[in-house]
């Protein structure tokens, strides 16, 4: 089977890649390679048109590629809350959690993410036109194979944006260096409340699978619970998973990115969050109205959620 992520080097999507290569997965009698599909879009698509069997990914994303989430299954959550960062270069006057300061920047977002962004200013009340902010994606795009994060990293380094919106290592990586300066994470306070509710990263399956197959779903969600106690218990094992998959910069930085996680390590998709996460995809305009929790959410795995 196979497995498709948005983004590979980053803590963002962790606990999926991690199943595989410390063998959750093959306990559980599936046999599951990952591949990195981007930009979120396309992740989605590959899912839809059965070139992959699981996305590990955002909640809120499958709207993508599935109208109103018709054929796709919610099979547990991977952490909790929206898990992406605003980061700025160092030099700017701008402090934590000043959205209000971030008037005429230039920032870099992915496709797909960048509506999570959006939708922040909007909770805030904040005009990103009338206040000259641009969110886009990156000039010259994303190198194949590479992580949105780390290549967001190098245009802020090269001056080509001014900001950023990604995930956890892309952030790490411009902190590390000097270049930059985190002015919002959404999951430890910054900004609007109501944005830790948007989205969360997620285990994700056709219905046609969760049907046809629910013993390799429940396994997959096993797999997963197994994966976050595991990191509850040794952080230490990102390092093991991290040198194996990534360049050695992002993998001396992922133990660290996990324990900071580690509170967030729930497999749980609560209908609270569900609520949340459908109000943001209205506002978003990828829903045209509310769907019903349990015709989206694998609610019959959910004593599997927790352990």
């Amino acid at each position: 089977m196979k497995l498709a992520l948005p983004d590979l080097v980053s803590n963002s999507y962790f606990p999926a890649i991690a199943a595989i290569e410390l063998g959750f997965f093959r306990d559980e009698g599936l046999t599951v390679s990952h591949e990195l599909i981007f930009p979120v879009p396309e992740t989605y698509a590959a899912l839809r048109d059965g070139r992959t069997d699981f996305v590990a990914g955002s909640a809120h994303a499958a709207l993508a590629a599935f109208p109103r989430f018709e054929g796709a299954r919610l099979l547990c959550s991977l952490s909790q809350g929206m898990y992406w960062f605003l980061v700025v270069r160092a030099d700017l006057a701008v402090e934590k959690g000043d959205m209000a300061g971030l008037k005429g920047l230039r920032i870099g977002a992915a496709p797909g993410v960048d509506i999570g962004l959006r939708r922040l200013f909007a909770a805030a009340n904040i005009d990103t036109d009338a206040d000259g902010i641009t969110i886009g994606v990156l000039p010259g795009g994303v190198p194949e194979g590479a992580s949105f994060g780390v290549a967001a990293a190098a245009a802020l380094a090269a001056g080509e944006i001014d900001a950023f919106w990604a995930n956890g290592m892309g952030a790490e990586v411009a902190v590390e260096s000097g270049i930059a300066k985190i002015v919002i994470d959404v999951r430890r306070g910054d900004g609007p409340e109501a944005g830790f509710g948007f989205t969360q990263p997620t285990l994700q399956t056709t219905e046609k699978l969760y049907r046809e197959q629910p013993d390799a779903a429940a396994a997959a969600v096993r797999a997963i619970v197994k994966t976050l106690a595991a990191m509850r218990d040794d952080p230490g094992l990102a390092t093991k998973v991290g040198e194996k998959l990534f360049p050695e910069k992002e993998a001396a930085l992922i133990r660290r990115l996990i324990e900071r996680d580690l509170p967030y390590y729930d497999a749980t998709i609560s209908e609270d969050f569900f609520a949340s996460m459908t109000e943001f995809s209205i506002g978003a305009g990828l829903l045209d109205a509310p769907v019903p929790y349990d015709q989206v959410v694998a609610t019959d795995l959910a004593p599997l959620w927790r352990g």
